[in-house]
């Protein structure tokens, strides 16, 4: 993980963490001598992020959602897999008894705050690197970005490709030329960058198995 983020992040930068979760991200981020502003909408995440990172100068907690604008929204809640919880009911209709989510239930819901990246960018400073990982909510989280930075990766999965591809037309849109993924958890870019069109092809060609990954963006 550190291998893979030291590519995007340098000592003093700061970093995005968009879905922070229990903070894995936050730690390396850390460890790569990034200072992190950690996004998390859910109670028992935030608690957790608190417990590990509350005391930390370096870590700024944000209990919040991101999307296209500020404001409400109702969060759907998997009790027994809470990384898949999500803003977008598109994506647990998606998710639900497709092939390798048939034990996924989302059956609780809390209402929470919807924020955008431009007004964390406004509160914190612009980011040399965002992270989103947010259950088929990237493209709404893109569409509040008015300005490209550095570098940004986001989650892509082959039940909800369009999601994935409506984030790569938001970035290219933004300036984004160079792209690469990480299928899976393997923590490591594909292969050779690509450009927008490349990238899409990619996305469309990988087979249903594949299931989920990262797509990372570079402006230039």
């Amino acid at each position: 993980m550190d291998r893979l983020y030291g590519s995007f992040v340098r000592p003093g930068d700061l970093v995005f963490d968009v879905g922070a979760h229990v903070g894995d991200r936050v730690a390396s981020f850390r460890r790569l001598g990034a200072r992190v502003v950690a996004v998390e909408p859910q109670r028992a995440m935030v608690m957790a992020l608190r417990l590990l990172y509350g005391r930390s100068e370096s870590v700024a907690i944000e209990a919040v959602a991101v999307g296209r604008e500020p404001g409400r929204a109702r969060m759907l809640i998997n009790a027994d897999n809470p990384t898949v919880s999500s803003v977008s009911p598109a994506f647990v209709a998606a998710a639900r008894d497709a092939p390798g989510w048939e034990t996924q239930r989302w059956n609780e819901t809390i209402d929470i705050e919807v924020t955008t990246l431009d007004v964390l960018i406004a509160k914190h400073g612009i980011p040399a690197f965002i992270k989103l990982d947010v259950e088929g909510f990237e493209a709404e989280a893109l569409h509040g970005l008015s300005q490209a930075v550095r570098a940004l990766s986001f989650e892509f999965t082959t039940i909800q490709r369009g999601v994935a591809l409506a984030c790569i037309e938001r970035c290219a849109a933004m300036g984004y030329t160079r792209f690469n993924a990480a299928p899976g958890e393997s923590q490591a870019l594909a292969g050779e960058w690509m450009d927008a069109k490349d990238v899409a092809r990619w996305l469309i060609e990988l087979p249903q198995s594949a299931n989920s990954g990262d797509i990372y963006a570079v402006a230039t």
